[in-house]
């Protein structure tokens, strides 16, 4: 059976075959319909050769150049397809074609992950994604056997989310890869793993990992359906599926997050939440997901707690900064100067006393100049661009000031504004924080303190109402559950950090029995 589906494109029509039809006994037929199909590509390598005592029996060996691992291939397959001696019985003797199959697979191929192809479908999954795959004439089944070898970048120092003290790995675009480092670290049978293919023309292995007993089973339930309800053409970094997943799709705030470290998603898996990774990125996908978890890095829990504690607060007033620091500049200086100390008010008066712009269009174009040399100083090549963004924004900031264009508090103020908006861990969340930015400021220049009063308001209503894959997203604020403010704002020491969060986790809520450091006898 031969199944066809038709996609349209706005740059026209083109059409995509689903091979289902079952191989052919002939091996001279299942080769040309693979040349067909495949367009006789150049690194699509296919051997034809004769096996057995006599030298009877014909054999194709294919695999695809640069996914396959060609020493494996050599040593495993060819070697072993040529020696005549390792056939316990001459192959050719065989009339049965099972039989010959299982002589085959039992008693030259030595390699451990096996399976059979049935037809064409399963033969090019198998052939594009690094499998080996053999051919036997006179039957209409193949073995793919697991040769996959390609070129993969060597796990390193993660480059998003650095720590000071704290392992220094990070993933790599390799799956297998990724789930090893995880699997390092929780030497749980528990640990359970779903691999799933996504993608009509790509075919990405998307994984799922979940410690069974831990986890939420409706959670991952829910994980599933959204999986099995995307249908795209093709999933290239794990951003498709957090877009194709998400519960918001018009909310600036994210609701999935996403790590580059494993240390960081076996810590979530032990909080009983689900980890996400797809086959060619280094980041991973966590749900479900808090605001506070944007706020939290890996090295709170490898300092002392009161060090954490105190960095996490820094964290707080950043995002308060970032996020209202501008607006409230513009709302005192244009609304409400009485608000300020009369030499600090005579100060910014003289500053601005040759400024053409109001104060809102002054931090607009300061604003939007930073986020270009932001934007410059990342797209650029590594080595000149970070001295692009300091040297653009000192001499551009310096020459604003001196041409009058801009006053030089607007300068500090914006500065600050941007430093702070570093400071916040979660990138996704940085970003967000900056759009919101731009929307606080313009009720700012409108109603003054009390737009940005209104703004935030709005702002509350709106994250108390977003939920991740059915948990409360201000979760444990909104709804305020005391027992889970241990590991908040504030950080406790481990030993008290004896359950799990209740509303993600309700089955195994203990991590241990609560007990402090017993002091040392005199």
């Amino acid at each position: 059976m031969k199944i066809k589906k038709n996609f349209s494109s706005q740059s026209g029509q083109h059409q995509i075959m689903v091979q289902t039809e079952p191989l052919y006994e002939s091996l001279d037929e299942n080769i040309r319909k693979i040349k067909e199909d495949l367009g006789s590509s150049d690194d699509i390598i296919i051997r034809e050769i004769r096996i057995g005592r006599e030298g009877s029996v014909k054999v194709a060996v294919l695999y695809t150049d640069g996914l396959a691992d060609k020493q494996v291939i050599t040593e495993f397959f060819m070697e072993s397809l040529m020696k005549k001696d390792t056939l316990i019985e001459p192959i050719e003797q065989l009339s049965d074609g099972d039989k010959r199959l299982e002589s085959l697979k039992g008693m030259v191929l030595q390699i451990g992950d096996n399976k059979d192809i049935t037809d064409f479908a399963s033969l090019y999954n198998s052939l594009l994604s690094g499998d080996t795959v053999i051919l036997l004439d006179g039957y209409s089944q193949g073995i793919a056997a697991s040769t996959q070898g390609w070129q993969s970048r060597s796990i390193s120092e993660p480059v998003a989310q650095s720590v000071v003290r704290g392992p220094q790995e990070a993933f790599t675009e390799t799956l297998r890869t990724n789930t090893s480092m995880i699997r390092r670290k929780i030497k749980d049978p528990n640990l359970w793993l779903e691999t799933k293919q996504i993608g009509r023309v790509t075919k990405t292995n998307v994984a799922v990992m979940y410690i069974k007993g831990i986890v939420n089973d409706k959670i991952v339930e829910e994980v599933r359906k959204r999986l099995d309800r995307i249908d795209i053409d093709g999933i290239l970094e794990s951003g498709y599926i957090e877009e194709l997943i998400q519960d918001e799709v018009y909310s600036p705030f994210p609701t999935i997050n996403n790590t580059e470290r494993p240390d960081v998603a076996a810590a979530e898996l032990l909080e009983g939440r689900v980890v996400i990774l797809v086959d060619g990125t280094p980041f991973v996908l966590i749900v479900p997901t808090l605001f506070i978890s944007f706020f939290q890095t890996a090295e709170d829990y490898y300092q002392r707690a009161d060090i954490s504690t105190l960095l996490r607060i820094i964290r707080f007033i950043s995002l308060f900064i970032a996020m209202i620091g501008p607006a409230l500049y513009i709302a005192i200086t244009t609304f409400h100067q009485e608000l300020l100390p009369t030499q600090l008010l005579i100060s910014l008066a003289a500053q601005r006393e040759g400024v053409p712009f109001p104060a809102f269009i002054e931090a607009l174009m300061m604003e939007v100049t930073f986020e270009i040399l932001r934007e410059a100083g990342i797209r650029m090549p590594r080595p000149i661009g970070q001295a692009v963004s300091i040297v653009g924004t000192l001499v551009i900031g310096q020459a604003a000031v001196e041409a009058g264009i801009v006053s030089a508090s607007m300068v500090i103020v914006v500065s600050i504004t941007a430093i702070s908006s570093f400071v916040i861990t979660g990138y996704s969340m940085a970003i967000s924080i900056r759009m919101i930015r731009f929307v606080i400021m313009g009720l700012a220049a409108s109603f003054g303190i009390f737009g940005i009063v209104v703004a935030l308001i709005a702002l509350v209503l709106h994250l108390c109402s977003l939920r991740s894959f059915g948990i409360p997203y201000m979760s444990p604020f909104a709804p305020f559950v005391v027992g889970e403010h241990k590991d908040t704002i504030f950080r406790l020491p481990h030993w008290a950090l004896s359950s799990r969060p209740r509303l993600i986790n309700q089955k195994n809520s203990i991590r241990k029995q609560m007990s402090p450091p017993s002091k040392p006898k005199s």
